[in-house]
């Protein structure tokens, strides 16, 4: 894992959200970067990171494919470790990143190290391929989540999710003609990215007033 934290929002927040990068894209992408400034607009400290074969790309003109997923939990554990003294912590992240913390959250939720998972754009199953589910340990997580997702996201649209056995513990937040990265076509939509944005981060802010210990 990078020992950086690209950190955003404001020094004594109600909570500090922990965001891991999708398969392709660091954690400073445009996405990321939009995101991140929504929640932390919303009062959240958002506290974003890249595995260790992300941040080698900064480096190097190398860009090896990315690992499994499961092979990316331990990274996920030390950051969350590194985060331990920052009050209330939610996991997340976009996509893949958001997978892998879905994989850790039910062992870190029991401990009492965070309090939910917050997905952006799940991956349910690889674009093209929606036979090649992502979704069994979904069935009986105990963590209180939320996933936020575009109806259009090649990854799992509404129609698609709307058939899955999920937990009871699970929310979805669902973007009307989103995308993976949640942005619309604003002349089918009427929806702005920043639109959606917002309505991404007011939702989280309910969210965690709900589940946050006070």
């Amino acid at each position: 894992m990078s020992e950086t934290f690209l950190i955003t929002g404001p020094d004594n927040p109600s909570a500090t959200i922990l965001l891991a990068h999708g398969a392709g894209a660091p954690m400073d992408s445009k996405s990321m970067t939009a995101a991140a400034g929504a929640l932390a607009a919303s009062g959240f400290r958002v506290a974003r990171f890249e595995f260790a074969y992300m941040a080698a790309r900064r480096t190097s003109d190398a860009r090896k494919p990315p690992p499994k997923a499961e092979t990316l939990i331990p990274e996920y554990r030390e950051a969350v470790k590194a985060l331990a003294n920052s009050g209330p912590l939610i996991i997340g992240g976009k996509s893949m990143g958001g997978r892998v913390a879905s994989m850790v959250a039910d062992d870190l939720y029991e401990q009492g190290s965070i309090f939910g998972l917050l997905c952006l754009g799940y991956p349910f199953h690889p674009p093209g391929k929606p036979q090649q589910l992502r979704t069994a340990h979904l069935k009986n997580l105990r963590t209180p989540a939320l996933i936020c997702q575009g109806t259009r996201d090649e990854f799992g649209t509404r129609e698609e999710v709307s058939t899955y056995s999920l937990s009871s513990t699970i929310s979805v937040l669902w973007l009307e003609d989103g995308d993976h990265d949640l942005a619309p076509r604003k002349k089918i939509s009427g929806f702005s990215v920043a639109d959606h944005l917002a309505t991404m981060a007011a939702r989280v802010k309910a969210w965690v007033g709900d589940n946050c210990p006070q």
